[in-house]
């Protein structure tokens, strides 16, 4: 992996990419033009902190009409095979606002080798789990389901961990009454569906808390959260510390 913060002279130009990479724009540019794969470039505004992310092979045009700063990651393409992707040679473009938890990784990745080998390595391999969650998520969510109703549903608790999520939704999601829906989803999973949202709340609160500068109350929020007391019970509860405790491990 290659990570590098730069500044960058108006203009721009052509570009090829021999590698997936995540390009942050850390200054505005609302002027900036891209094209991806063609000669032919379209207005994509894009605010400090937005920028895109390309497939190995991407092509094209990027403009802009004042200096730019901008740090640039290269993936490489054997990090996120370890990671169970297989889209490095071809994803959909992300071009504006990017996954937060990318976002935080990737600005101090310039600096990821001050911290010695083995923490550089770490937190390369967590920038490419993160990648492989957010470009290509897998199905079924790691669990083995025999019941694509249910897998549906799993999709659906995971895109919607942040809003008010009930049983009547997954149930609809999943074509099933919310009778036959809980039972299913306990004989399948362990848990109940109250019990796995909790788990997969907590579990992103634990990533977002290692990887990210975001407060507990952002944290818990973003995770479904509305009552911070709830979830500083919950969390200790499932990692026997506090949230701040659990960040400063």
């Amino acid at each position: 992996m290659q990570a590098s913060s730069l500044t960058l002279p108006a203009g721009g130009g052509g570009y090829v990419l021999p590698a997936l990479t995540i390009g942050i724009f850390r200054n505005a540019q609302p002027t900036h033009r891209l094209s991806i794969g063609s000669s032919r470039s379209e207005h994509r505004p894009l605010d400090a902190n937005e920028g895109w992310i390309l497939s190995k092979g991407s092509e094209g045009l990027c403009e802009y009409d004042a200096p730019l700063d901008v740090t640039m990651v290269a993936v490489d393409k054997q990090l996120i095979e370890e990671a169970g992707g297989s889209f490095a040679d071809g994803f959909e473009p992300v071009v504006g606002r990017l996954d937060p938890v990318i976002l935080s990784l990737c600005l101090k990745a310039p600096s990821f080798s001050s911290g010695g080998t083995l923490y550089e390595e770490t937190m390369h391999r967590a920038i490419a789990a993160q990648l492989v969650q957010t470009i290509a998520p897998p199905k079924q969510w790691q669990v083995d389901l025999s019941d694509p109703r249910l897998a549906r549903a799993l999709d659906y608790i995971h895109d919607n961990l942040a809003t008010d999520l009930t049983l009547a939704d997954m149930a609809k999601t999943a074509a099933l009454s919310t009778t036959h829906f809980a039972k299913a989803f306990k004989r399948e999973t362990g848990l109940s569906p109250l019990q796995y949202v909790i788990k997969a709340r907590l579990e992103l609160a634990s990533v977002l808390l290692k990887t990210t500068a975001l407060s507990v109350a952002e944290i818990a929020y973003r995770v479904g959260y509305n009552d911070l007391s709830r979830f500083g019970q919950h969390f200790k509860r499932r990692f026997a510390c506090t949230p701040a405790a659990f960040r400063d491990q």
